[in-house]
């Protein structure tokens, strides 16, 4: 059977939103991973359109060949960060269309450097498919039309639970490593490194209210830089926002060194204590009743006809029925369906290596978005 999708990572959190979604929409999708706990439900209600497959993706030929089996033309990378090089190094060998959900700065470097690559065999991959990078990115490309000059660029994301519960995130890797990694940020046309937790701001957010935000290291820093340099722009900061009671367990997590990579000998084994953090979360059972709701924004200053101009862009992601258990998780899941879908679609055809700020179409993209609840704004004014 030829299959619409291959969805790498799918028994993650955003694997199995992007699977879920994919096969309510009428698809055909082979599922992958290097474990299989959670997603077998799933996929028992689709047995005619879905099949699961293992796969290592730190093994590229092993990736590869479960790629060519399924027969997808386009990959969903759903899988850890660390693995979206080797996935695009196998969508390159197997001549496939490739979306992720994003990684570091130097990891995005690479992958956007393998753009003559992709162009060569035709095909499409785009990294940062999620919320922020991904929905974010998309609405600065828009909000950017209406400047001459751009000048600076806020971005980041807020969150709250109706329950002060602590919920196993989609990387809880990735969110230590944002807390106690030196964020950089540009300032002037200038990198710049600041201490962890250093330079925080207070912001009242749609549906989350006031909240505290940190400056953490983002892909989006590179990418805006990069492709809107030439229109002027010279200042670039993310910030990350946490409800206390999420900070505070993670600041515990700290504490006790489950950030560090530095490997402990556990029977015989070597683990890095953040390693060990992934299988332990995911047996923390859903609290009954808990729903989390986030807003990401855009904060964007510049000019036009040489008048000073801000706008701020929203994405509010409320409580979705039938999907609050993925928690604010769907606004990482749902665009990189969207976004593979148009891709399949001829929606988007430009082929080559690129972050979605430079090809994904705003207006189809936002519609997209609404017909999930996800509810877009442009100066306090909805636009979807």
């Amino acid at each position: 059977m030829k299959y619409d999708f291959i969805v790498l990572g799918a028994d993650g959190i955003q694997g199995r939103i992007v699977v879920r979604d994919l096969l309510e929409s009428g698809y055909a999708v082979f599922a992958s991973d290097i474990c299989k706990t959670k997603i077998t439900p799933l996929l028992k209600k689709y047995p005619k359109r879905s099949i699961f497959r293992f796969a290592d993706l730190r093994n590229t030929d092993e990736a590869v060949a479960v790629i060519r089996k399924s027969s997808a033309d386009v990959v969903v990378n759903c899988a850890d960060m660390y693995w979206n090089v080797n996935v695009y190094k196998a969508c390159l060998a197997a001549k496939r269309h490739c979306i992720d959900l994003g990684s570091w700065i130097e990891l995005t470097r690479t992958q956007l450097g393998m753009n003559a690559r992709f162009k060569k065999i035709g095909k499409t991959a785009v990294t940062g498919c999620g919320s922020v990078p991904g929905i974010g990115n998309v609405m600065l490309r828009y909000a950017s039309q209406k400047f001459d000059i751009l000048e600076s660029v806020d971005v980041g994301f807020a969150w709250n639970s109706n329950q002060k519960k602590f919920v196993e995130p989609f990387s809880m890797k990735s969110i230590l490593e944002e807390f106690t990694y030196n964020p950089r940020y540009v300032k002037n046309n200038r990198w710049v490194e600041s201490k962890p937790l250093r330079v925080s701001i207070k912001r009242r957010h749609r549906l989350i209210g006031l909240q505290k935000s940190f400056l953490v290291q983002h892909p989006e820093l590179y990418t805006f830089y990069r492709y809107y340099k030439s229109k002027g722009l010279k200042n670039v900061r993310f910030f990350a926002g946490f409800p206390n009671h999420s900070v505070d367990k993670i600041y515990a997590l700290i504490d006790m060194n489950f950030h560090s990579d530095r490997p402990v000998v556990i029977e015989g084994m070597r683990i890095a204590p953040f390693d060990l953090l992934a299988p332990v979360l995911k047996t923390l059972p859903w609290p009954k009743g808990y729903t989390e709701e986030e807003n990401l924004w855009v904060d964007i200053s510049g000019k036009k006809n040489g008048k000073k101009r801000k706008i701020l862009m929203e994405c509010l992601v409320p409580v979705v029925k039938g999907w609050e258990k993925a928690g604010c998780n769907i606004d990482t899941g749902f665009p990189a369906s969207i976004i593979a879908q148009m891709i399949k679609h001829g929606e988007i055809m430009k082929s080559g290596s690129f972050a979605p700020e430079v090809l994904v179409p705003a207006e189809p993209f936002f519609k997209a978005l609404a017909k999930k609840r996800l509810k877009v704004y442009e100066n306090g004014k909805r636009i979807n």
